[in-house]
């Protein structure tokens, strides 16, 4: 048996070792990790705020989810992603013209993709007010979450930008500076939650706490076709570990939240979230950063337990 006494020595290494790996990132990171079966967790900063960047789509999935379960919303119906909404970037939100789809593909596209137009077409769809409403029921009633031109026009705004064009055919030349101060990287200025918060918010959707089970489990099933590959995956490379995640970046922030489930059964909720010394677009050692911390954390569960 573990005494106390070791635990919290484990534990005091595992804070070593999270810090040597944001260093070695040059990030500051905070972290939650909780066993969804035995309830044990482990924190490293895990109640400061944080922002979340598009890890916020998240009650947006569950809300959709939530009133398609209803009989509330019809996932099949179609929709379309006109100029309104797209602003630039990846999948519809980069398109050259209008894109029609089902509201369950609009959901499929905010949350494996990220993208952004899909994300500000079904937030319109089930309505803020809605999302604002189930994060209140469900107990997160400082849980933020935005549209992605709201937090654009911000933007524009504070670094004076032409309200008409793309933001990011404006960045180009901004110093460094200027864009790590920006209200958008700041918590609470910014849609923000914790890191605690973030995977009682993942408990609750797979224990089926979250809303109906089948809401819950279309989002699990959604998250756990995400396509990017680099962060928590990077830490968990194991054939037969399954992970169901979300990704969000905005200049300095690295983040990733999702679910790991061993072949054994025993599943992890994780929370990772860096805020880096720059404002690069491609920074690979942050992003691996994000699944080394996670597998020491789950790691350091999995020993104790």
């Amino acid at each position: 048996m573990t005494t106390t006494a070791a635990r919290t020595t484990d534990a005091g290494r595992i804070h070593t070792t999270l810090a040597s790996v944001f260093a070695q990132a040059r990030a500051e990171g905070l972290l939650h990790v909780r066993d969804l079966d035995t309830g044990a967790e482990f924190g490293h900063g895990a109640d400061a705020q944080v922002v979340l960047a598009s890890v916020f789509k998240i009650p947006i999935a569950l809300e959709y989810a939530r009133q398609v379960a209803a009989g509330e919303l019809d996932p099949a119906r179609r929709h379309t992603v006109t100029s309104a909404h797209r602003a630039g970037g990846s999948s519809t939100d980069g398109c050259a013209h209008d894109v029609e789809m089902s509201a369950r593909d609009l959901a499929f596209m905010m949350m494996t993709i990220s993208d952004n137009a899909a994300t500000d077409l079904l937030l319109d769809i089930v309505g803020p007010d809605r999302v604002r409403a189930t994060l209140d029921e469900l107990g997160f009633p400082d849980f933020g979450f935005s549209s992605c031109a709201a937090l654009d026009d911000d933007i524009r705004r504070e670094l004076g930008l032409d309200p008409e064009r793309s933001l990011d055919d404006q960045l180009a030349g901004i110093p460094d500076e200027r864009l790590l101060a920006l209200r958008a990287c700041a918590p609470g200025t910014s849609p923000s939650s914790t890191p605690r918060e973030v995977t009682a918010l993942l408990a609750a959707i797979w224990h089926d706490e979250a809303g109906p089970a089948s809401a819950c489990a279309e989002v699990r099933d959604i998250m756990g076709q995400q396509v990017w590959q680099h962060r928590l995956v990077s830490g968990f490379p194991e054939p037969g570990v399954r992970l169901a995640g979300k990704t969000g970046t905005d200049f300095p922030v690295r983040n990733e939240a999702g679910v790991i489930e061993y072949p054994d059964g025993r599943r992890y909720a994780v929370g990772v979230f860096l805020r880096t010394s720059t404002a690069a677009t491609r920074q690979p050692l942050a992003d691996r950063a994000i699944g080394r911390a996670a597998r020491a954390a789950v790691d350091h569960l999995r020993a104790g337990t």
